[in-house]
């Protein structure tokens, strides 16, 4: 599995991540997020970080502006956190560069439902349904996963943290990466780098 990081705000810990070996880094561009990127790093930033994972993480986010902070930012996938229909994903799709990958976002409550549509889309993502649009912090029934019948690649989010390892591990089929964000900070876009750490390795194990 691979380890995608959320909610990243500060230069001198990506550096640190990148280090580490992290899969992804993720970068928040939903302002009403207390992990909003913009407010400690420009776009230009983010562009010159020598990485070819980084994820732009948007929230029903109007097409033009989206596709100006892809390219600005050099960004190389692009996670829909909100509620994008077909209609957008296909137009984001026509636009977008094709080697930009896209992740879909399956807020997961009671019950899952996947997209009835996976043409354009390259990843889902699994995280726990809430009336605010972004992190919880919280997990979902990750069994319900072992019911999903599809061949996509899938990011598991929501409530990820040391102590639930085993269990992503278990599932069938197997997460793709895990997508870690609360758990495992200090304060709001301030990771725990010692935990970060402690994940990547118990992940290989």
């Amino acid at each position: 599995m691979k380890l995608k990081v959320c909610g990243l705000t500060q230069m001198e810990q990506i550096q640190e991540l990148m280090a580490l070996g992290v899969d992804y880094l993720g970068f928040i561009f939903y302002p009403k997020s207390p992990r909003y990127v913009l407010n400690h790093l420009s776009l230009e930033k983010i562009a010159e970080i020598p990485f070819s994972q980084k994820v732009g993480v948007f929230v029903n986010e109007d097409l033009a502006q989206l596709l100006k902070i892809v390219n600005t930012a050099n960004l190389n996938l692009v996670q829909l956190h909100g509620d994008e229909d077909e209609m957008y994903l296909q137009n984001l799709r026509e636009k977008l560069n094709p080697e930009v990958k896209i992740i879909k976002v399956c807020r997961v409550g009671e019950n899952l439902n996947l997209p009835k549509n996976h043409q354009n889309i390259d990843f889902l993502l699994f995280d726990t349904d809430s009336k605010a649009y972004g992190g919880t912090g919280k997990t979902f029934d990750w069994q319900l996963l072992n019911q999903v019948k599809t061949d996509q690649k899938y990011f598991l989010s929501g409530g990820v943290s040391l102590n639930n390892l085993a269990q992503a591990k278990n599932l069938n089929p197997k997460p793709f990466a895990l997508d870690i964000n609360s758990k495992f900070e200090i304060s709001a876009g301030v990771k725990d780098l010692e935990l970060i750490a402690q994940m990547k390795e118990l992940m290989k194990v």
